[in-house]
């Protein structure tokens, strides 16, 4: 197992990674990408894995996703998947993403007892493994901690010790209801990636700025040329 212990934090941590259906993913960017939105949504996830792989704390990813197309590219990549069975309230109707978080970290505590458990945001194209390391290693120095996205709105990553409810509170002004909640904020200097999702047009924007993986760069001419 990798990873690098970090004061009396877990030894390695498993990323649980949500995506929607490809139909349903990132509407927000329909107007900025038409056609490609679904594309898109894909790439993002691929290459937000691909990078998380390659961190040297991260000892595996999880991804949470009922999309056939999705399970099987970021299982070339390396990552294991699960289906969102879980993914439904008492009353049979849809979970959420948070239901969906719940199911993946509950599923990774179990298999994976001595690891940390993180949850990710799927749309981090530009995401960088040194980057992500470093988030990963001050999340080690407290039981539950989290970081704001780059709007400071809502959160990128939340993560917990080994035996620490995850808690996830995802979606919307999540930064807010996770310090309420009791997560650590972390505040760094330069994880710009680890913070930069994207939901709309100039998000992305900002992000290529950053440098975006390979599957996302290979659609941006495609953009460009309006296609």
């Amino acid at each position: 197992m990798r990873g690098t212990r970090v004061g009396a934090g877990p030894d390695a941590w498993r990323l649980v990674v949500p995506v929607k259906p490809l139909t349903a993913a990132k509407s927000r960017l329909a107007p900025a990408t038409g056609a490609y939105r679904g594309g898109l949504a894909l790439a993002f996830a691929v290459d937000t894995v691909r990078a998380a792989l390659s961190c040297r704390r991260v000892a595996g990813v999880l991804v949470v996703t009922d999309d056939p197309v999705v399970a099987e590219q970021v299982r070339a990549e390396g990552a294991e998947t699960v289906a969102d069975v879980q993914g439904q309230d008492g009353r049979g109707r849809p979970g959420g993403l948070n239901a969906a978080l719940e199911h993946g970290a509950g599923l990774a505590g179990l298999w994976w007892p001595g690891a940390g458990v993180a949850a990710l945001s799927a749309d981090l194209p530009a995401l960088r493994p040194e980057e992500l390391d470093r988030v990963l290693g001050e999340a080690g120095r407290r039981p539950r901690a989290f970081l704001a996205d780059a709007a400071g709105v809502g959160t990128t990553l939340l993560a917990a010790w080994p035996g620490t409810v995850l808690a996830p509170a995802f979606e919307g002004a999540s930064r807010a209801r996770h310090r309420r909640s009791g997560a650590h904020e972390l505040v760094l200097d330069d994880v710009d990636s680890v913070r930069r999702d994207v939901d709309t047009g100039a998000d992305l924007a900002r992000a290529v700025e950053l440098g975006v993986g390979p599957r996302t760069a290979a659609l941006l001419p495609l953009l460009s040329a309006g296609c």
